[in-house]
């Protein structure tokens, strides 16, 4: 076999992959499942609704509804569907270029509140290399959104780093940051298992508001004024910052390719993500569509699960 470029070609799943669980904000019961997908497909959801597909919405920013406490995408005839982002996180982190998602509700399922159960989903079912060779969004000129003290800004770089900053009025979170150069192993050992967090303060009005009414502390890490009430306390250090770059990555993957680029983050959330986004596409000549180098092998690879599935165990342990 010829040497090539690493993380050249596009992917998509190695096959289809089942998932059940409930919506964080609906309370209501989810059934998904994730197939895999040709070449330039990107993440298209399938919304279904007695089994038939009621509405096929493209996973990329021009189609956000709604960025209150989750990002939530539609068409035009007013089908939706929210919390995208852990999804969406786990499959760019991954380095999945190409995914259908079928969702028989109007919200992806919130599972344990992180992105742990769709990577251990993908292991399971390994991801598959196609011929089609990668294609990268590359910043070319720093964009940058500001509102008060909440900014966020992309940056030219040869890869993709992120860079994440939070404040929060809190003695249990305080000031917090973190900063990654974004790859599968990156991602996979220090984001993939943060939890989305909230304040039990915050419960009441996000009830009348028909909000949180499936979080738990199965699915959300809930903080007292003074203490996280969970009981098995935190997963990492800093646990509440790296959520917060989860979600970056999901919301980022709203580009519609992988970025080649920096984006820094300071007291921001997914309306300050998705506002970057949107300004870096909406000017041509801050951005560019290039390709990975082809490659002369013509075989498809079958990357192997084996390893990356026992080193994603022994970080859990």
């Amino acid at each position: 076999m010829s040497k090539r470029f690493v993380g050249s070609r596009q992917t998509t799943l190695g096959r289809e992959i089942e998932l059940a669980g409930i919506g964080v904000h609906s309370g209501a019961r989810v059934s998904m499942r994730l197939h895999p997908a040709e070449a330039d497909t990107g993440y298209r959801f399938l919304v279904s609704k007695r089994g038939r597909i009621v509405a096929e919405i493209p996973g990329h920013v021009d189609h956000v509804k709604n960025l209150t406490l989750c990002t939530v995408l539609g068409d035009d005839s007013g089908v939706t569907i929210g919390t995208v982002e852990h999804l969406l996180a786990a499959l760019r982190g991954l380095s999945i270029d190409n995914c259908y998602i079928e969702v028989d509700a109007r919200e992806v399922p919130i599972m344990d509140g992180s992105a742990a159960a769709f990577v251990a989903a993908v292991d399971g079912v390994g991801i598959r290399e196609l011929l089609q060779p990668r294609k990268f969004i590359k910043v070319l000129k720093p964009v940058r959104v500001q509102e008060d003290e909440c900014w966020g800004e992309l940056r030219p770089h040869s890869g993709f780093h992120v860079d994440v900053e939070i404040d929060f009025q809190s003695p249990v979170i305080g000031r917090q940051r973190y900063a990654l150069e974004m790859n599968s192993g990156a991602f996979r050992n220090e984001i993939a298992r943060a939890r989305t967090f909230g304040f039990m303060r915050d419960v009441e009005s996000l009830w009348k508001a028909g909000l949180a009414l499936g979080a738990s502390l199965d699915n959300t890490v809930a903080l007292a004024e003074d203490r996280v009430l969970n009981p098995e306390g935190l997963r990492y250090p800093q646990e509440f910052v790296r959520h917060k770059m989860l979600d970056a990555v999901g919301d980022l993957a709203l580009a519609g390719a992988p970025i080649l680029g920096s984006y820094q983050s300071v007291r921001g959330g997914h309306r300050l993500n998705a506002y970057v986004l949107q300004k870096l596409l909406a000017d041509t000549e801050a951005w560019t569509m290039v390709s990975a180098p082809r490659v002369r092998d013509s075989t498809p690879v079958d990357m192997s699960v084996g390893v990356a599935a026992v080193n994603y165990a022994a970080d859990r342990n």
